[in-house]
């Protein structure tokens, strides 16, 4: 009973908040200077914080492609998403929303696995695309490194997570830095749609490399979801536990094609994450 008031007074304060534009006290923009394969950029962050001088436990939230790849006015909107501020920053969470090279008002330029010639969009074909996915691990690890750093952030208490191909990330960042990511938290995520014919192999590829980290990460997925079949993210997880990873799956019914949109929707993963948290020290 307790646990049930409990979330529905978060969903109340989240929803509350989503309404009115804001999920926190303190939202701001800034540019983060990082070093990325020994040259410098200046990348975007979206920052959610409650008022007061912290150290927060802090969410590092990624976000994902920007469909095919094949509209380059996409490249630069904005990459946050007021609903999962919302719902974190009630829980007195910090929550940052990074953009990636070339995304956003980040500097350098967006290139995570396109094709030859670039306006085809993201590639199909493994090695291209997962040189993009490393180029963007590399993002991360900047901006992981920047954020921790902050003096309203707990270093000890960060947790990473992302949609699409930025929970994909996720669960590969934390495989090689398992001694700084607290928990991992991924929603509907993957690397190449299905559309693609090498998707099942290539995401399969991305979230093994995930495997070694040895805490329990979060893995949220939805029906009528257009890039991610539950049947295709079902078999992802279970090729992840079979590689050693630790993952809870859980799913839930979205009408299509509004899945891939699960992260808006916190009275469905809600209950799933508050219990997630717990589990972690310090968690929400």
């Amino acid at each position: 009973m307790r646990a049930t008031l409990l979330f529905a007074l978060v969903i109340a304060l989240a929803g509350s908040c989503a309404a009115q534009g804001q999920g926190d006290a303190i939202p701001y923009r800034t540019m983060v200077p990082v070093s990325i394969d020994g040259r410098p950029y200046k990348l975007e962050l979206s920052v959610h914080k409650p008022a007061g001088a912290g150290p927060f436990p802090t969410l590092v939230f990624n976000h994902g492609s920007t469909g095919y790849g094949t509209d380059p006015s996409r490249f630069t909107r904005s990459v946050e998403n007021h609903s999962i501020a919302a719902f974190f920053v009630s829980l007195g969470w910090v929550v940052v929303f990074p953009a990636r090279r070339g995304r956003g008002g980040s500097e350098g330029e967006y290139d995570e696995g396109f094709s030859v010639p670039r306006f085809l969009g993201y590639s199909c074909i493994p090695s291209l695309s997962l040189a993009g996915e490393q180029r963007a691990l590399k993002d991360i690890g900047a901006v992981w490194e920047a954020v921790s750093a902050f003096p309203f952030v707990d270093p000890r208490r960060m947790v990473i997570g992302g949609q699409s191909r930025g929970g994909a990330l996720s669960v590969a960042f934390a495989g090689t830095h398992a001694s700084t990511v607290k928990g991992v938290i991924n929603f509907v995520g993957g690397w190449l749609g299905s559309p693609c014919p090498t998707a099942a192999s290539v995401n399969d590829h991305v979230f093994r490399a995930g495997a070694a980290y040895p805490g329990q990460s979060l893995w949220l997925y939805a029906s009528g979801d257009r890039y991610y079949s539950l049947a295709q993210s079902s078999s992802a997880h279970q090729s992840f536990l079979a590689a050693g990873g630790r993952a809870s799956f859980h799913s839930y019914e979205i009408s299509s094609p509004y899945g891939h949109d699960l992260h808006r929707r916190p009275d469905l993963w809600g209950k799933d994450v508050l219990k997630y948290l717990r589990t972690l020290h310090g968690g929400g």
